[in-house]
């Protein structure tokens, strides 16, 4: 793929960002034009060109309406994106998602939980994984976080497929955010 094509009737958004370093994060912040044209305020699955680069993703929302992209390091090697310089991306909404990284704390008590369990996360959307991933990971507090890891396995067991009580459009990940929005640079 040298670009996206629009992926269920969905047409490319193509815009230039400044990466920038949030806590220890390198992101991307979608212009508010370019997050508009998403179908959600949560997150979303993307395919896409970095500076050139082809990457598959979930954009994070930013708790304002928007939307921002984690750059992980090998990605920024091999497109050559550095913080404070313009690059060019596009991307498109896809209906496949990726699968997420599921935290340590949340696969070992997947891997010790009844097979029923096992089941249902298996059963359940890439979708659907990725909000309890977030859910888990939206706290720094680690009582907090293996209460959520607990709470989790009881709602799977009780047949619930996403968490619930839960605001999908706020930023959750503690490392870059305050109150539910995305933090400024570093």
């Amino acid at each position: 793929m040298s670009t996206p094509g629009g992926d269920a009737g969905r047409p490319a958004i193509s815009f230039s960002a400044v990466p920038e370093v949030v806590g220890q994060t390198t992101l991307v912040r979608l212009p508010p034009e370019a997050s508009a044209q998403l179908p959600s305020r949560g997150q979303v699955a993307v395919r896409g060109v970095l500076g050139g680069h082809e990457v598959d993703a979930v954009l994070e929302p930013d708790g304002r309406r928007g939307h921002w992209m984690r750059i992980d390091d090998a990605v920024a090697r091999v497109a050559g994106v550095r913080p404070g310089v313009s690059v060019e991306v596009a991307v498109e909404a896809v209906e496949d998602w990726p699968e997420p990284e599921v935290p340590q704390d949340l696969s070992d008590a997947l891997d010790a939980a009844p097979g029923k369990i096992q089941g249902i996360w298996a059963d359940i959307t890439p979708m659907a994984r990725w909000e309890w991933v977030r859910w888990v990971g939206a706290t720094k507090n680690a009582e907090t976080r293996g209460r959520r890891v607990e709470v989790t396995i009881d709602k799977i067991d009780h047949g619930k497929r996403r968490p619930c009580c839960f605001d999908l459009s706020s930023c959750t990940d503690p490392d870059v955010s305050s109150s539910g929005k995305l933090r400024e640079p570093s």
